[in-house]
């Protein structure tokens, strides 16, 4: 079946999923660590049972301190805390918990590589990540695992075709929850939206844990809001939230929803309580754009203060959040400073992602006619994405090409009319000032 499948459904989702399996691991296998990490105190803290596995995990490697395995799974695990906390000292303990299992076992240690792989791919050093996933699968050909981590890689790195057949591999080893939703994101990408979905379904019927239940459902949920169906996407969100009540990514999706509904000031609500437990910049970049949207900017200016804070310190832990500093300087800051950021990522991974944002921080900059090549290298597989419309339409705009930018934003707004409660509006705008023109 996995065989047939690749021929519809095809590619990958992220760092997240390569670590579906290690941190299963890491249940039953653990050691005394220092974790230093303060508690979150709210109604929902994504990293509890985590760190409920971690502590587990330290006391079993306390009385089997040699346990390979152990530590390339401890490791793994903290690689998910630093993302689901935001807290970039995290790693720092999963790089010395795969140290401390490759010094243990120095050669023919796949553990240990796929979990550097996996912190590579969490630090975005997707080059150091494919060659580790490479490394991985030369000791163990078999290994699912090994192949999420060389595909969120090769993905990254815009190596879309090799990534593909690493997918179609991963199916036939392991058709699953990880696999599936890989393969539903390939589908996202290539503008096949209800295939995409199927593929989604696929993993939901596949998935056995509470947090795999609410991962596709999520995932489900995004796909509907992308396409401007609310109502659907909030019935996703919350039949995850039924399987995982404290569920910081559910809560996002119900909160855009609020927003894309009108309610910007319920919506600015509920996006304190999710980024109280999870501060992480994506989060709080939309935090701040809706209180922009609702009217309230001294309260918006110090949430991107904020921002460029935790930028600052990620950067002192080694941790590069390129795409999320480029948006924000673009949109909030500088634009030259923008494409600085854009450009260094772009360096690092050529994908769909980081070319629409090197396009976009080119556009704020006035550099359009530079811009325009970005936009259609990140339109080049067809994804159906509105906010992706949207800049390209934009950019067509600033270069007087009238026709086809409204065609650009008559379809982000086709796509998903709520794509943004910012840039949503000013799509409407300039579309109407394309048909002044």
């Amino acid at each position: 079946m996995s065989e047939n499948l690749f021929r519809v459904f095809r590619t990958p989702l992220l760092v997240l999923l390569v670590l579906t399996g290690l941190i299963a691991a890491a249940v039953g296998v653990t050691a005394a660590w220092p974790d230093g990490s303060p508690t979150v105190e709210t109604i929902a803290d994504p990293s509890a049972p985590l760190r409920a596995e971690i502590a587990r995990a330290r006391q079993q490697l306390d009385r089997v301190p040699d346990n390979t395995t152990g530590w390339a799974a401890l490791g793994a695990a903290y690689v998910e805390l630093a993302r689901i906390t935001a807290d970039p000292e995290h790693y720092g303990v999963a790089q010395r918990a795969l140290d401390r299992s490759l010094e243990l076992k120095p050669q023919d240690n796949a553990d240990a590589l796929i979990g550097f792989g996996a912190l590579a791919n969490a630090l975005h050093d997707f080059t150091a990540a494919r060659d580790y996933g490479a490394r991985a699968l030369a000791l163990r050909p078999s290994s699912a695992d090994a192949h999420g981590v060389l595909i969120d890689a090769l993905t990254q790195l815009g190596e879309a075709d090799a990534a593909t057949a690493a997918v179609q591999r991963m199916l036939d080893l392991r058709p699953g929850v990880p696999s599936f939703t890989r393969a539903a994101y390939d589908l996202e990408l290539h503008g096949r939206t209800d295939d995409a979905a199927a593929a989604l379904r696929m993993a939901l019927t596949a998935a056995t844990t509470a947090d795999q239940i609410a991962f596709c459902r999520y995932h489900l949920g995004e796909l509907a809001f992308d396409t401007g169906d609310l109502d659907r996407a909030e019935s996703e969100y919350r039949a995850g939230l039924l399987a995982s009540p404290d569920n910081v990514a559910l809560r996002r999706g119900t909160a855009r929803v609020t927003a894309a509904r009108g309610d910007l000031d319920g919506a600015v609500e509920q996006y304190e309580a999710l980024t109280a437990a999870a501060p992480v910049p994506e989060y709080l970049i939309e935090k701040g754009e809706l209180l922009e949207a609702a009217r309230r900017p001294e309260e918006a200016a110090a949430v991107f203060r904020e921002i460029s804070e935790r930028f600052r310190r990620l950067e002192e832990q080694g941790v590069t959040e390129y795409i999320d500093a480029a948006h924000l300087a673009a949109e909030h800051g500088d634009p030259a400073e923008a494409v600085r950021f854009a450009e260094l990522e772009f360096g690092r991974r050529q994908s769909v992602i980081t070319s629409d944002v090197l396009a976009w921080s080119l556009h704020k900059a006035g550099r359009d006619a530079e811009a325009l090549g970005y936009a259609d290298r990140a339109s080049a597989l067809g994804w159906r994405n509105a906010s992706l419309a949207y800049h390209r339409g934009m950019i067509l705009a600033a270069l007087g090409r009238v026709d086809q930018a409204a065609a650009a934003l008559t379809s982000a707004l086709e796509i998903n009319p709520h794509f943004s409660p910012l840039h949503a509006p000013r799509a409407r705008q300039a579309l109407a000032a394309l048909a002044g023109r």
